[in-house]
């Protein structure tokens, strides 16, 4: 599983978004951002973020360390936010932290970052379905001179159809995705390339070693997969089986952008 951390100070509130994600402090003196399973997107949100996070690290892009915060709702006592209050006090155990990249600062169209870099966001978007990598929410960092992706919980989106049970992957697999609102369409000059490469790097043993990186409390029971390891199953299934596929890959992005 990814590394547990104990919260320990509670600090502000990020209020770009509608799930209210925090700055905490764990006790491993580490400040991250934290995303709470007490939130209105629930769960699933932070398995795709593991799923696709771990994703993008395999296939070479830099994507901050992601840990289990350990929250105690004890630390709501001493919030005076009544918001705050309700979604610590909705949120114990495991939540979601992503590291704080101090002076981090957003992706302004420009992309002085190392080649192939965007065709390599564009495919791993592709393959997950993600929708939110868009100019009105591009989900990029710069840090240090290079390009970073984060916020990946719209990913994935076949499973919040789950609850009514396992749905068939072959849908997922052969699902198009659309390149047309993508942030860096108009970089991806090698996404061939990228297909080929990453490729390489992923198959079945590489999407389990990735779902073992998920806690079990964040892999709620469905029919047809009703403990954790049923659900990681379910997840290689779906990944395995748009692998296997490229009707979901843009063509020609290039041409898609001059549109």
């Amino acid at each position: 599983m990814i590394p547990t951390v104990a919260v320990t100070r509670y600090v502000t509130p990020l209020r770009e978004g509608g799930s209210l994600p925090g700055i905490v402090e764990g006790d491993d003196l580490g400040t991250y951002v934290c995303k709470f399973r007490g939130a209105g997107q629930g769960v699933r949100v932070l398995v795709a973020e593991v799923v696709v996070g771990e994703l993008a690290r395999r296939i070479g892009l830099r994507t901050p360390t992601l840990v289990a915060l350990d929250l105690d709702p004890e630390i709501a006592r001493y919030e005076a936010d009544e918001e705050v209050q309700d979604l610590l006090n909705a949120s114990p155990g495991l939540n979601l932290g992503v590291d704080f990249l101090p002076g981090a600062f957003g992706f302004d169209g420009e992309l002085p970052t190392g080649e192939g870099v965007a065709s390599k966001v564009l495919w791993l978007d592709a393959f997950t379905a993600n929708v939110d990598r868009s100019w009105r929410n591009p989900n990029l960092l710069f840090w240090h001179g290079d390009l970073w992706v984060i916020d990946h919980g719209a990913a994935l989106y076949f499973h919040h159809a789950w609850p009514g049970g396992i749905t068939d992957p072959a849908r997922f697999a052969n699902q198009p995705w659309s390149p047309d609102d993508h942030v860096l369409l108009s970089y991806a000059h090698d996404l061939p390339k990228a297909d080929g490469e990453i490729r390489g790097l992923l198959d079945e043993h590489a999407f389990t070693e990735i779902l073992a990186l998920v806690p079990d409390s964040w892999l709620e029971p469905v029919p047809g997969a009703e403990t954790p390891e049923a659900l990681r199953a379910a997840y290689v299934r779906f990944l395995t089986a748009r692998l296997g596929t490229s009707q979901w890959l843009p063509q020609d992005p290039a041409e898609a952008a001059a549109r």
